[in-house]
């Protein structure tokens, strides 16, 4: 799965994390996957939630490499 964008927001804190997201899939067509890079912890756990909460599709969520806590979150928008 090939996306159309990608956002890294390894240097955000919440609530910015998912704002950052929420900006980025706006910009994108209905359809599109954006690719996001977080941090584990508070990232990990709100960002995937609230973008299913407003309809997006998680695709993939995975560390970067094993151990890493960088993840790789794949978004389908709505």
């Amino acid at each position: 799965m090939s996306p159309e964008a990608s956002i890294d927001i390894t240097g955000d804190v919440c609530p910015m994390t998912f704002v950052r997201v929420k900006l980025a899939l706006e910009k994108l067509p209905s359809g599109a996957v954006l690719r996001v890079r977080l941090n584990a912890g508070e990232p990990l756990r709100n960002v995937p939630r609230s973008a299913r909460a407003e309809g997006h599709e998680i695709l993939e969520l995975v560390p970067e490499a094993e151990g890493s806590s960088i993840h790789r979150l794949m978004l389908r928008r709505s």
